[in-house]
């Protein structure tokens, strides 16, 4: 198995670690933060029907064209807020935040912070 097998295994076994503990409901739905090289995606998922409830991208339209449309704190910071308001619209207060594979801190930690800020519970 060459490197880079071996360190997506790795990334793999992490990932599912952290998520078999996490299950989505449709009162408490899961915040799930992929981050990639350029861009950054939140959703918020009800595990239990299957079911994407709400989701921000920096590849969104709205996005794509201004300084947020790329990845960092500030943009973080954005999609954080912009998932708070999605989820008081369908009246989600309390989510169970799922990072992945990624270590809390830095962009993740900012996103959720803003989130926290904007109403969610976790």
């Amino acid at each position: 198995m060459n490197r880079l097998e071996k360190k997506n295994q790795l990334r793999t076994k992490r990932a599912w670690r952290v998520r078999k503990k996490l299950r989505g409901t449709a009162v408490r739905p899961r915040l799930c933060v992929v981050k990639s090289n350029k861009h950054l995606q939140a959703q918020l998922i009800d595990d239990e029907n299957g079911v994407t409830l709400a989701g921000v991208t920096t590849c969104s339209k709205e996005l794509r064209s201004t300084p947020e449309g790329k990845k960092g704190k500030e943009t973080a910071r954005k999609l954080g807020q912009q998932i708070a308001l999605l989820a008081k619209e369908k009246k989600v207060e309390e989510v169970i935040f799922d990072r992945g594979f990624h270590q809390y801190h830095g962009i993740l930690a900012a996103l959720a912070d803003a989130a926290r800020e904007g109403g969610l519970k976790f």
